[in-house]
């Protein structure tokens, strides 16, 4: 997409997953799950940091429920505090909270290092660094820890710019699992 402003190129990706969410959106779920489970089995990963979906992004909660099962995995989400976040234990019931983000209760325990994190995206620019929705929640989070875990972006449908629009502080991806 020839686009030179973030703010421009997050509207029109916003808009291509609107439009691609409402059509084949169980299906394309069901292929990234698939790939998202290949990986963490292949890389033997045991803490995972996932996130509550929102409509346009791909529904991972199955693979959220298939994870918690495991004994050997730990499956985290953020739990919004501030300017950014803090991973929680992923567990019922859900609260929604600001931006239509539905989260677990607070948790007081220290949670693992994540060895993976599977963040949503609008879109990445020509060099992989994640488009977000713009609060910058994530980069901060990743800014904070003292260890870099593996990230995987995740998208129903790839919207990539071919132009750089990213700042120095956004995160940029290990993989990117579309459909």
């Amino acid at each position: 997409m020839n686009v030179n402003h973030k703010s421009d190129f997050r509207k029109l990706c916003i808009k291509k997953l609107e439009f691609s969410s409402r059509f084949s959106k169980y299906y394309k779920d069901k292929i990234i799950i698939r790939k998202l489970e290949n990986f963490i089995k292949l890389k033997e990963v045991k803490n995972i940091l996932l996130y509550v979906p929102l409509g346009t992004e791909v529904d991972v909660k199955p693979l959220i429920n298939k994870l918690r099962k495991y004994k050997n995995k730990n499956v985290y989400v953020p739990y919004m505090i501030g300017d950014s976040f803090k991973i929680v234990k992923y567990r019922l019931p859900l609260h929604g909270k600001k931006f239509g983000i539905k989260e677990p209760n607070n948790s007081f325990f220290k949670a693992a290092k994540i060895d993976v994190a599977i963040v949503p995206i609008v879109g990445v620019d020509a060099i992989g660094k994640r488009i977000g929705f713009g609060k910058g929640m994530y980069d901060r989070f990743f800014d904070r820890i003292d260890y870099q875990p593996k990230l995987i972006f995740t998208q129903l449908t790839l919207c990539k710019s071919d132009k750089i629009l990213s700042d120095k502080y956004d995160i940029q991806a290990d993989y990117i699992i579309t459909s």
